[in-house]
């Protein structure tokens, strides 16, 4: 399976789009923010919708998350989802129902596209393309939920853009461009790939127990955990205090994909599957680590982007990103040197 990314040379960015009534149910071991592969399948829809009306291959997708409103009930410290209520049956019972988890969302979605000769492209042509597909995307579901019109904001805060990326600038520029860019898209959190906490996790548990387990990795990052400490008190005396290890940035669980179960079988061979015209095989989800992080703090387009990958010799079919994590400040450097660099990176920092 290859991790490369696939090379892109536009960028088509759908900037706030309301969707209602989204899957919050995004694999059976997670919920909340629909599963990444809903928007490499909706990224393949849309290309298959539009067909020969467009120029472009679309190659990856990236996520960026303004709000978040899941349906829920919160009663006592449980939470459930709110269901809808099914027609009764002729003797007045209620009918079993499928649990159905909705949440209603404020996205960006930012396409990695790929055409040849379309670099020196009329600019007003590329505008009008954007158009196009902004119009049949909001007839379609995306992760399942409606595409709604956007209220109390400016239009050219929803205008759809097409542009050419990377752009033909110098090193420098082409980074002053991308966080132009990427400013536009605050406030807001994109979601990226972390296999590294996963597997530095692991290595950290099997240190005191050799015996871990990359579930077991996954489950103590996802936990909340509280721990005890002894304290003294001002008398002398000891207490015991609670403290809950908070990992560093907004670290979540989420599925990334799916393993095969089963061979292929091949098309129609499966009763009552949903399309008899396409080889079928039955799968698990895979599960990794994500991160919510301000756009304004990824070094390019490229680590925003995610594709889907698949080995046909494992069965494994999952999404992979390309974000790589900062490298950690110089231990020799002041703790006030690095609150000045992080600052400096800070969009407020000059409001």
């Amino acid at each position: 399976m290859s991790t490369n990314p696939p090379d892109f040379n536009h960028l088509l960015v759908l900037p706030r789009l309301r969707i209602q009534n989204a899957n919050a149910i995004s694999s059976p071991l997670t919920w909340g923010f629909p599963s990444i592969t809903a928007f490499t399948g909706l990224m393949h829809a849309l290309q298959r919708r539009l067909g020969d009306q467009t120029p472009f291959e679309f190659r990856s997708v990236g996520v960026i998350c303004h709000d978040l409103q899941a349906q829920v009930a919160d009663q006592k410290h449980e939470i459930s989802f709110n269901l809808t209520r099914n027609p009764v049956d002729k003797d007045g019972s209620t009918p079993a129902i499928v649990e159905e988890g909705r949440v209603h969302l404020d996205i960006t979605l930012v396409f990695g596209l790929r055409a040849a000769g379309m670099a020196h492209a009329d600019p007003a042509a590329l505008q009008q393309q954007a158009r196009h597909v902004a119009e049949v995307l909001a007839g379609m579901r995306v992760a399942g939920g409606s595409v709604m019109p956007a209220l109390s904001l400016l239009p050219r805060q929803t205008e759809p853009t097409l542009l050419p990326w990377p752009l033909h600038y110098q090193p420098d520029e082409q980074a002053r461009a991308w966080r132009r860019l990427s400013r536009r898209w605050l406030p807001g959190f994109a979601l990226v790939a972390r296999d590294d906490l996963l597997a530095s996790r692991l290595a950290g548990l099997r240190a005191e127990e050799p015996e871990a387990t990359l579930l077991d990795a996954w489950l103590d990052t996802a936990a909340l955990t509280q721990r005890a400490r002894r304290v003294k008190a001002s008398d002398g005396t000891e207490q015991v205090e609670w403290q809950t290890e908070r990992s560093p940035g907004w670290i979540v669980p989420i599925p990334v994909g799916y393993a095969a179960l089963s061979a292929l079988h091949e098309a129609g061979a499966v009763a009552r599957a949903r399309d008899g015209g396409t080889p079928l095989r039955f799968v698990e989800s895979v599960y990794s680590l994500g991160q919510w992080i301000s756009p304004h703090r990824l070094g390019d387009a490229a680590e925003l982007m995610w594709w889907p990958a698949h080995d046909p010799a494992t069965g494994l079919y999952r999404c992979r990103n390309a974000y790589r994590p900062p490298a950690p400040p110089p231990e020799s450097a002041p703790a006030d040197l690095a609150e000045a660099l992080d600052d400096l990176d800070d969009p407020f920092h000059y409001v």
